[in-house]
């Protein structure tokens, strides 16, 4: 399937990470997701009703990560990549997850994962 949905810039402050100092004082997380969706029927009758309406899973998510807690950003990735893949219409999911300032000496860049789990 060549449709994607692009959600970019997802950010908020969660308490996942293996230090004990990121699951008790927190950090930004910014979250990309890249969703493989049928999108020809609604290209065809400019109705909500007939695409992909992302907005609750983009709160879920936004929600999961202020509020679970994780200690490795590949198992908070795959928990979002559930999300979006529940809904039923997402066929496929990038997830690209990001830790804005991470909490390494000396390092002033971000660190991601990014996965790409499908529907089955």
């Amino acid at each position: 399937m060549a449709d994607c949905i692009y959600l970019t810039g997802l950010r908020a402050f969660g308490y996942s990470g293996y230090l004990e100092a990121e699951q008790v004082l927190g950090q930004w997380f910014q979250v990309d997701l890249t969703l493989w969706v049928d999108l020809s029927k609604a290209a065809e009758s400019d109705r909500l009703e007939d695409t992909y309406d992302y907005r609750n899973n983009v709160a879920t998510v936004l929600q999961l990560i202020r509020t679970e807690r994780f200690r490795l950003i590949e198992r908070l990735a795959g928990a979002i990549a559930q999300i979006m893949l529940s809904s039923g219409q997402v066929e496929q999911v990038t997830v690209r997850l990001t830790k804005v300032n991470p909490p390494i000496p000396d390092f002033t860049g971000q660190v991601a994962v990014e996965i790409t789990r499908s529907r089955e």
